[in-house]
């Protein structure tokens, strides 16, 4: 009986770490396109986005800039998103605003990605865990096996089973977390960039939001 469970444990950890292998690559693939919806492919895309906004801002279109971020091309990005919010808070002060669109950042799009990036993190931790499972399955039930051959005689290979579920979960655990770790990182450093790009691109959306603003109250 004590055979059969440990036999059924090393199919339930090989089934276990398939998924962890598959959910883990699931959500990296998940989150890199997320990243890529939210940031611009280029710097050339980039520049001529802001050029648009900003050429559109000085001639005090705002209309222009909303039917702009709102376009299919640029509703999903978030500094798209961002400005649509500047312009629907206007009438707060720069100090507010930048506070108000700095916590819609991080509230609507970099705690979700932190929060996706957990999952891998989570992964990464728990698949060399099972593989540690599996050996230490593997191991008792090949000392089992030690024991009752000791008693009745037997094949010595039939332990080779056993060891192999002992070596293979292990290197599987390993070999599961460790480009994960490499997927994590190269997630961190997206998510950085992507950060820094949107703090410059909307500090200086809302700079010249301000200086438009206050020419309107000087002519006035």
């Amino acid at each position: 009986m004590n055979t059969q469970i440990l036999q059924f444990a090393g199919t339930a950890i090989y089934t276990a770490l398939g998924l962890a292998a598959l959910y883990g690559l699931f959500c990296v693939i998940l989150l890199i396109r997320r990243i890529n919806k939210k940031r611009f492919t280029s710097m050339k895309s980039a520049t001529a986005f802001q050029e648009d906004i900003h050429e559109k801002l000085m001639q005090k279109d705002f209309e222009g800039i909303v039917e702009t971020c709102d376009s299919p091309k640029y509703w999903n990005k978030a500094i798209a998103q961002l400005m649509l919010v500047s312009l629907d808070n206007i009438q707060l002060g720069p100090m507010k605003l930048r506070r108000l669109i700095g916590e819609k950042f991080e509230r609507d799009v970099l705690s979700d990605l932190e929060y996706r990036t957990s999952w891998v993190s989570t992964i990464v931790k728990s698949a060399p865990m099972l593989g540690l499972l599996g050996t230490v399955t593997g191991m008792i039930n090949a000392f089992a096996k030690i024991a009752t051959m000791q008693k009745t005689g037997g094949d010595p290979s039939a332990l080779a089973g056993d060891i192999s579920l002992a070596l293979s979960t292990t290197a599987i655990g390993l070999l599961i977390a460790i480009p994960l770790v490499l997927a994590v990182n190269m997630i961190h450093v997206r998510i950085s960039k992507l950060q820094d790009s949107v703090q410059d691109q909307i500090g200086k959306f809302i700079d010249d939001l301000q200086k438009v603003l206050s020419s309107d109250g000087e002519n006035s």
